[in-house]
């Protein structure tokens, strides 16, 4: 049976792509943060569904599920690790604690690093294991390609995984371990409704809070037009199973809009963004 580590099941595109892999007939081993999460995705999932328990950014925990996969493992190589955890901080740069930036990057680029050396052995670095060699899918964002406003933190921590999943990537083919990245645009998660309820009272006597306040209604426009979880699942699932797997996977709402955008000069799409949310200086 072909198994898979997903990090971040409890909702969203972890719990689907969860779902996906285990009607196609895979084990799944799915991280949580809570217990009750776990008693929540076994009795929904059933048998072949196991629960880890740890925080990404826990490295005693992750090495702790490494081990108790590696034993239900038996001797065999993990198919798949899929890095999907992650959180979405928002601010200014020039507002937003040096706390808050840590904490964004340590969930959303040391725990993959941290989940990364804790399961890559498992997917056929160690010889001693047999089984084809396993696949390790990064979840990324169409902001690890582009910086908007107000969520640089973020924007900054997709980046991070772009640079880390290309040196990874070719790092790993030592051992004939592929590294591909899947990179959402808006997709319909709690991570949007998370962003949403971000409280911006600090920002009261902020020149950044109109700009915050447009960001938060378009946060909310985001989370009505996004694409299902399942749609990225999809995704996830062709990279960890196909063939020819492409090097990265970029699924959006509006894919024309991002090609254009990425045409367009620089200073130009800086313009457009600065004019839609207020952030052009006064006349």
């Amino acid at each position: 049976m072909q198994s898979v580590v997903i990090t971040g099941a409890s909702t969203g595109i972890g719990w689907a792509t969860a779902k996906l892999l285990l009607g196609r007939g895979f084990r799944v081993f799915g991280s949580v943060r809570k217990q009750a999460d776990a008693d929540r995705l076994k009795a929904e999932f059933g048998a072949n569904f196991i629960p880890l328990l740890f925080d990404v950014t826990d490295e005693a925990a992750v090495l702790a599920a490494a081990r108790e996969v590696r034993a239900a493992l038996n001797g065999e190589t993990l198919t798949g690790l899929v890095n999907n955890a992650g959180i979405a901080v928002a601010g200014p740069v020039l507002e937003l604690s040096a706390d808050e930036f840590r904490r964004q990057m340590d969930v959303n680029v040391i725990g993959p690093i941290i989940a990364t050396q804790a399961f890559g052995p498992l997917l056929g670095s160690d010889p001693s294991l047999k089984g084809p060699k396993g696949r390790i899918v990064m979840i990324s964002s169409v902001a690890g390609r582009n910086g908007n406003p107000m969520s640089a933190a973020y924007s900054a921590s997709k980046h991070a995984i772009e640079g880390l999943s290309e040196s990874l990537r070719r790092e790993m083919m030592l051992f004939g371990i592929d590294v591909i990245i899947v990179a959402p645009g808006a997709v319909k998660t709690p991570i949007w409704s998370k962003a949403e309820e971000v409280d911006i009272s600090g920002y009261q006597n902020s020149p950044y809070l109109p700009a915050l306040e447009r960001v938060r209604k378009f946060t909310r426009h985001l989370s009505e037009i996004g694409l299902p979880p399942e749609k990225i699942a999809e995704a996830i699932a062709d990279a960890l199973t196909s063939a020819s797997p492409k090097v990265r996977y970029q699924i959006t709402p509006d894919p024309m809009r991002h090609l254009i955008t990425g045409l367009l000069p620089k200073r130009t799409v800086d313009r457009i963004i600065a004019k839609r949310l207020g952030l052009t200086p006064p006349a």
